[in-house]
């Protein structure tokens, strides 16, 4: 008898979510279906291409000619950048923006397997499930289109091809060059380990350059003939690894040495460290970067050598918008879990296994809309200067087991079967649900933009760039 009571609730909640699904999102969720086995192609081609910051050239051209297959008016090299691009369909407002990223990590090649193991040894890798975030988003845009097309909503959708995103942030040039200056709302995603309507900020970051020249010598025979780039460099990193202590805890300073030198014998002549500087708030992260330059002065003239920095941009912490939170967040529980196979669970299990984590298998359930915003994580996203811009509506989705360290092989392999395709046609389903509120309803497009300007206040915008994109730099 207690079954049979569990069973007509079961089935008395199905048919409540099914009222609560008006003809709209039935067809949000009908057209993403029916783009399905495509969208998992595209997303397989993309994670198998792996193509690295402004090097997408094959993985932009399959997202911008599905959209055009599709009906959509597709603009190539926006913003000066061969590989970013907008597609757009309708007329008139609301504009809705979405993004679509695509680029992958350097050194993360891996197959669909539970174990490490490369698909070509020491290639890239989508780390951070880029294959899906710009496929998802694009068949969102997709299933507004077709509403629209049938006369059901009126407005305007905008996906954006945004490269470029793990290193030289595309989108703030994107920004620059005023690619959101008309819109009303964006909304972006996510791939992560659970479902959330992310209401949580990101850390802002400035990213430079810090070039040594000094005198190259005989290292044995006359080193005292030579002024060494490479001491240079040790000094400023000590200097940096001193100076750690003396920040605040929410900071972050941590640099890569890109050349130390070539060989033993000779005093080098050059060196380059590339420094990252992070705060979960711009103001609060830009002294630390004035006084990290300064060091790399001092560390020039203890050394007797020249130094040269180069900004290669810098990215603002991400503007919340729980207004934009809550409507994303009711269309997560309209869509309820992820389900997962038996064979889907064991491989989830594997990665724990193997990346040293309780083995509980995949994070399914819809988690509730967090109540304080006072921890940013560690992650940045030139997402943050979109949201400086216009108000932005965030997603995170499920696509790889919970406490999988992200950046890593566990992730890519995750994005290349099955976990990652259902958290991506998920993604796209949930997007374009929470779009369709914002078309029919225009109290929420108005409620979501006093937000951003109550958030945003009197804070002036200043892109941190200096000259064009950085195409072709290592």
């Amino acid at each position: 008898m207690k079954n049979v009571i569990l069973l007509i609730a079961l089935f008395v909640s199905m048919a409540a979510v099914g009222q609560k699904l008006n003809n709209n999102k039935k067809a949000i969720i009908a057209s993403v279906e029916k783009h399905e086995a495509e969208l998992i192609k595209i997303s397989d081609s993309i994670w198998a291409l792996a193509e690295t910051a402004f090097n997408e050239s094959e993985s932009s051209r399959i997202l911008a000619d599905y959209a055009e297959k599709n009906g959509l008016t597709v603009t190539r090299g926006v913003a000066d950048i061969p590989t970013a691009f907008t597609a757009t369909y309708g007329s008139g407002k609301p504009i809705i923006s979405i993004l679509g990223e695509f680029d992958a990590l350097p050194g993360l090649s891996q197959k669909a397997s539970p174990t490490k193991e490369p698909l070509n040894k020491d290639a890239p890798g989508h780390g951070c499930g880029h294959n899906m975030f710009g496929t998802a988003s694009l068949g969102s845009a997709i299933a507004i289109k077709e509403l629209m097309e049938a006369g059901k909503i009126k407005g305007t959708v905008k996906f954006l091809g945004t490269p470029a995103e793990e290193k030289f942030f595309a989108k703030v040039w994107m920004v620059e060059a005023g690619l959101w200056d008309d819109v009303d709302v964006n909304i972006s995603w996510h791939p992560g380990a659970n479902i959330e309507a992310d209401v949580q900020s990101g850390l802002s970051l400035i990213d430079f350059i810090v070039e040594f020249y000094g005198q190259a010598a005989h290292a044995s025979a006359d080193p005292w003939n030579g002024r060494s780039a490479s001491d240079a460099l040790e000094i400023y990193t000590t200097g940096i690894n001193y100076y750690r202590e003396h920040i605040l805890p929410t900071s972050r300073i941590h640099y890569h040495i890109q050349d130390g030198g070539q060989v033993v014998n000779v005093v080098p002549d050059y060196s380059k460290l590339w420094v990252r500087v992070r705060d979960p708030k711009r103001k609060v992260m830009l002294p630390t970067y004035e006084r990290v330059k300064k060091m790399a002065e001092g560390a020039a003239i203890m050394a007797n050598v020249d130094y040269k920095i180069s900004l290669v941009s810098g990215i603002y912490e991400t503007l919340v918008n729980r207004s934009g939170g809550e409507i994303m967040q009711k269309n997560l529980e309209l869509l309820g879990p992820i389900s997962y196979t038996e064979e889907e669970t064991i491989f989830g299990k594997a990665i724990q296994k193997a990346t040293g984590k309780e083995e509980v298998g995949m994070d399914s359930k819809i988690s509730p809309l967090r109540e304080t915003e006072k921890n940013p994580g560690g992650g940045s996203t030139d997402v943050g200067d979109v949201s400086w811009n216009v108000p932005n509506i965030n997603l995170s989705v499920t696509v790889a087991p919970k406490d999988t360290p992200w950046h890593s092989w566990a992730v890519v392999a995750c994005g290349g079967m099955s976990i990652g395709h259902k958290g991506m046609v998920y993604a796209s389903k949930a997007m374009g649900m929470t779009m369709v509120d914002l078309f029919e309803n225009p109290k929420l497009v108005e409620k979501v933009k006093e937000e951003y300007k109550t958030r945003k206040g009197d804070e002036v915008y200043e892109a941190m760039i200096d000259g064009p994109p950085p195409i072709g730099k290592d």
